[in-house]
């Protein structure tokens, strides 16, 4: 069983449904979604049906922050979060934001991997996982859920890395290569973030995404090229900050 875990769509069509097309093609079976589904980008609604039709379709799905806020828009913007989500939640119908409102914040694939947009650690949170002692505390929320977790699969802080214990209990964090399987075995406990499908930030243009092979205990990192420009220009035409475009056009 091949598993796509894609996060951080972020409205971006064109790069979700490159990924989409990518993990077909590379023998995904089952799609997770982790969050982020909306906010920064052109369009919330397509990617929110398609994303509808992954789920009714037997794929899982959880909330993100971004998600959330299109739920509630704050009546007065004070950074660029807000201002995407007041564009965000009055273009989504009632069909969408029933979707969004029903949401988890955790899911479980399998018996031993917890999905979550951000950390296992108090997910309502949003506690971005962006060191060692984040991933850590993460890890030791999902054991406390139940000791069976040997993985738990985030995104929210748009970069791919991958975190696990060592039989000593010491923390380590390694560095994936685009396309290059990960022996993952479940007798150690994992942390991957999967990175940002629909706005990646490290200064390469391309989607990101991750395909973790349940059977065989592998999960590879994938960089997916797509039409960013054009991601671009729908931001522009769509009124958003011109920020969010410039992302996309820079991949940071």
């Amino acid at each position: 069983m091949k598993i796509a875990l894609l996060s951080d769509i972020h409205a971006n069509l064109p790069a979700l449904e490159a990924c989409l097309e990518h993990a077909r093609t590379h023998g995904a079976q089952q799609f997770a979604l982790l969050g982020d589904l909306v906010g920064y980008g052109a369009d919330p609604g397509p990617v929110l049906d398609r994303v509808m039709q992954l789920v009714t379709g037997g794929a899982l799905c959880v909330r993100g922050n971004h998600d959330a806020a299109a739920l509630a828009p704050p009546t007065a913007a004070e950074n660029l979060g807000d201002q995407s989500a007041q564009w965000t939640g009055p273009r989504l119908n009632a069909q969408q934001r029933a979707f969004l409102a029903d949401l988890p914040l955790t899911a479980r694939l399998g018996m031993d991997a917890l999905l979550v947009h951000a950390s296992a650690d108090g997910p309502e949170r949003w506690h971005y996982v962006a060191d060692g002692n984040a991933a850590e505390r993460s890890m030791a929320a999902a054991t406390r859920i139940d000791p069976a977790i040997r993985y738990v699969f985030s995104g929210h802080v748009h970069e791919q890395a991958l975190y696990f214990l060592t039989p000593t209990a010491k923390l380590m964090r390694f560095s994936p290569q685009p396309g290059v399987p990960v022996p993952v075995p479940p007798h150690r406990q994992w942390l991957a973030l999967v990175g940002s499908c629909g706005q990646p930030r490290d200064g390469d243009t391309r989607a990101m995404y991750a395909l973790f092979d349940a059977d065989a205990a592998t999960i590879t990192f994938q960089r997916v090229p797509y039409d960013h420009m054009a991601a671009a220009a729908a931001v522009r035409a769509g009124g958003l900050p011109a920020f969010f475009a410039d992302r996309l056009e820079k991949g940071r």
